[in-house]
């Protein structure tokens, strides 16, 4: 039962506009997944790893796989020509410093692979940055992405109530439908060692310019995206950050999540999120050393599918070359 309401919930998610994109609880950690601006904001060389299981319970629940990288272009060509491996430290390390004041330029790379049901989505971009300092404290980031992303139905996972009344179904089943598309997107984002303010969009040239097989259409619509946070010195050791998220395609209404991010020693971080009428979240994470940092998440279903969901997890492992 619970994987014949999924899929159903699924085929009417999809052919009512929902959101397309990949959804990702840890975004105040990883800034560049949702905004390519967010590219190259550390002067090191930023690889990152992460998985993501929605909605565990359910058979082919959503889950999203995810590969980054992201550098100041200096950064990134001197690394390319020499690396002595990857070294282990003894101990903590604290975050790289955030450093403004000067022009860069950054570049950057991504992989997401996306199912959802009888959907998979499939992922390759890379990102050019541009870093333009408004004074010694502040600079303005301009980032766009360039990218083909694959869309797939998958028919031996799609199951329906009535296979034979349900026009959706029927129209992704019979055209065995397997179309890529061009991604195109951009972002700017603004930023400080303590304030960060964001704006993406995502999928801006839709189906304009496609090939592949079948005639289902995907329809991917234009996703906007808007972040903003500002960290906050308690004493010597401890930081609060509060922050939020705004996602938006027309024609649904806005997904809005406010989050606090508690920060010791700049090395070791928890934080919760609220995804309005969605999701409580709760992560915990650290940089493992002077090269690793870990991150997970745990979402506690809040929504309707709660009943038969144990929520969703989300785990990062980030590698930073220094």
């Amino acid at each position: 039962m619970k994987k014949v309401l999924f899929i159903v919930c699924c085929l009417l998610a999809y052919s009512s506009n929902s959101q397309q994109m990949a959804q990702y609880s840890q975004y105040l950690r990883n800034q560049f997944m949702i905004n390519p601006g967010a590219a190259g904001v550390y002067d090191f060389s930023d690889v990152t790893i992460g998985g993501r299981v929605q909605w565990a319970g359910f058979n082919n629940a959503p889950k999203t796989t995810y590969v980054s990288y992201s550098a100041p272009l200096a950064v990134g060509l001197a690394r390319s020509k020499y690396n002595p491996g990857l070294l282990m430290s003894s101990g903590h390390a604290k975050n790289p410093e955030i450093k403004t004041g000067k022009f860069k330029h950054a570049i950057g790379s991504q992989m997401v692979a996306d199912e959802y049901g009888a959907f998979r989505k499939i992922q390759f971009s890379g990102t050019y940055a541009i870093h333009i300092p408004i004074n010694r404290n502040y600079n303005l980031s301009f980032g766009t992405k360039l990218g083909v992303t694959n869309h797939t139905f998958l028919k031996d996972r799609a199951i329906v109530a009535n296979s034979e009344t349900d026009n959706t179904y029927s129209n992704y089943t019979n055209s065995q439908t397997n179309v890529s598309t061009l991604d195109i997107g951009t972002g700017l984002y603004f930023y400080s060692k303590q304030l960060f303010f964001g704006i993406a969009a995502d999928q801006l040239t839709g189906d304009k310019i496609s090939f592949g097989t079948g005639s289902a259409n995907f329809d991917p619509r234009v996703h906007l995206t808007v972040t903003g946070g500002y960290k906050i010195p308690v004493g010597n050791d401890f930081t609060i950050t509060p922050a939020f998220l705004v996602k938006y395609m027309n024609p649904i209404v806005p997904t809005i999540e406010t989050s606090v991010q508690f920060e010791y020693a700049e090395w070791f971080w928890v934080a919760a999120s609220y995804r309005h009428k969605d999701a409580l979240i709760g992560m915990i994470g650290l940089n493992i050393s002077n090269r690793f940092k870990f991150g997970y998440s745990y979402d506690f279903s809040i929504s309707k599918f709660s009943t038969y969901s144990s929520g969703g997890h989300e785990i990062i492992l980030g590698i930073m070359l220094r």
